[in-house]
């Protein structure tokens, strides 16, 4: 049974920084790619971060609204993933999930095999 673990949520001020984390059981983590998503109050889901591990090489890309302010990383060692997030704004308030997929992650929520329970990030002016 797949389960993603999320930590390293909370409230943080605009400008400032947070780190998350997730750490995965339940799979074969040298096989799955990782992911990050977020989804505010009245909003759909939207992708994050991806971290895709294909041919043992680790592929990121993120989305544009926080392209050079958050940065994704791998642990293998631990089976887990971050995301830092720095630079953080108030629009970056959301509960972040953690996702994983045996194939790659895309940026359509709906193609996402396994999530985690998510992590509150609120962001004040």
């Amino acid at each position: 049974q797949v389960q993603l673990v999320e930590s390293g949520g909370g409230l943080a001020q605009a400008g400032g920084s947070l780190r998350l984390s997730c750490e995965a059981s339940g799979i074969n983590f040298s096989r799955y790619s990782m992911g990050w998503f977020r989804q505010a109050p009245g909003k759909q889901r939207e992708f994050v971060a991806a971290i895709n591990w294909i041919a043992s090489k680790t592929f990121y890309a993120y989305a544009d609204s926080v392209r050079g302010r958050f940065t994704g990383s791998r642990d293998s060692a631990n089976n887990a993933v971050y995301l830092q997030m720095n630079s953080l704004k108030p629009e970056d308030t959301a509960v972040y999930y953690c996702a994983a997929d045996a194939v790659t992650i895309r940026r359509a929520p709906d193609l996402i095999s396994n999530w985690g329970q998510g992590t509150q990030v609120t962001v004040s002016s």
